[in-house]
């Protein structure tokens, strides 16, 4: 399985994980799936309830990790 990037918000209520997809072709189609889960409980009791996934570009998800670290979230380790 591919390397996963996981991010949180400032709350810590919500989680993105970013994770490339596997069936890309390297240089041609290359796509990220991108998983919002919400925080049940104490963090890392439980793991997120992945709510959504949506699969873009991965140009599109490298935008979409910076300008959400611009807006406060926090990288994090895996849950």
């Amino acid at each position: 399985m591919a390397k996963s990037y996981w991010l949180i918000n400032s709350n810590k209520t919500e989680v993105k994980r970013f994770i490339k997809n596997d069936k890309s072709i390297n240089g041609v189609f290359e796509y990220m799936f991108i998983d919002t889960g919400k925080i049940l409980g104490p963090l890392g009791k439980e793991p997120p309830l992945m709510t959504t996934t949506v699969s873009v570009e991965i140009d599109l998800a490298r935008e979409i990790y910076v300008r959400l670290i611009s807006q406060g979230w926090s990288k994090f380790e895996e849950i």
